[in-house]
């Protein structure tokens, strides 16, 4: 059983919008968050959305923060990553990540979107966006 499978990628157009899926099943290895990751060809992995098992917490990279919002729906077990305002550089395969912050410290942002953080990664779903 895989535990994180993502869906919704696609192409879509310079201002169109794209919802993915991340369901989440089996052995998350005591994570209490998932986040977003992406990595585009040639470069490295980034952290863009992460979010705590509660919804309390969701937190953003400066590079989508007011275009792309992440959520999640307990009873069905998957976060989401509603992406709106698309452009040409969110071109990337799109990652999510079950991990471990330490919300009750007050630095808790500075793990948020680490890769270090996170021990459970999905396959991955590639997003195009055209000019």
């Amino acid at each position: 059983q895989v535990p994180l499978v993502e869906s919704g990628g696609g192409s879509v157009q310079a201002g169109g919008s794209l919802r993915l899926s991340c369901a989440a099943s089996g052995d998350r290895r005591g994570g209490n968050c998932i986040a977003w990751f992406r990595q585009a060809e040639g470069k490295e992995r980034e952290g863009i959305a992460s979010i705590d098992d509660g919804g309390e917490h969701p937190f953003y990279a400066d590079s989508v923060a007011g275009r792309f919002t992440i959520s999640r729906d307990n009873a069905k077990n998957t976060v989401y990553l509603q992406m709106d305002s698309l452009k040409p550089e969110d071109t990337a395969m799109y990652y999510c990540a079950s991990g471990y912050v330490w919300y009750a410290w007050s630095g808790w942002r500075a793990q948020a979107l680490l890769e270090r953080q996170y021990n459970v990664w999905g396959q991955g779903t590639q997003v195009t966006v055209s000019s």
